[in-house]
């Protein structure tokens, strides 16, 4: 059986460029600015230690937050799955080209996450 796992973390910032210096001398934490079409900045955490890397965007919302992604097999079945037990959609499945698909959510109580569904072919 398959267990969605948190597989990646994203902190959202006002001023990106800034507040990557912050990780980057508090924790040593490396970050790469992504080619993508977005501003994101991917964050690596260490070598091979236990763990997860994550991301950091430019904020869109009007509070700080770090969200949890959760990589499932199929974002359509676990939308259908978060609407049934009451969660709200925030952001709706869209394409990272050659990535995969996302989506962001709220549970009951109002706390974010992301869903990811691995698919190079999106787009």
């Amino acid at each position: 059986m398959f267990l969605p796992r948190v597989v990646h973390f994203e902190i959202n910032a006002a001023n990106p460029e800034s507040l990557t210096k912050f990780y980057e001398q508090v924790f040593s934490w490396k970050f790469e600015k992504w080619k993508g079409p977005m501003d994101y900045w991917l964050i690596m955490t260490g070598k091979n230690e236990p763990g997860i890397d994550g991301g950091l965007t430019r904020r869109t919302a009007a509070r700080a937050a770090t969200v949890n992604t959760i990589s499932v097999p199929s974002i359509d079945e676990y939308i259908e799955k978060i609407k049934e037990h009451k969660g709200t959609i925030i952001v709706p499945k869209t394409a990272i080209p050659g990535v995969g698909w996302t989506a962001y959510f709220e549970d009951p109580e109002g706390n974010s996450f992301g869903l990811m569904e691995e698919d190079t072919t999106a787009k």
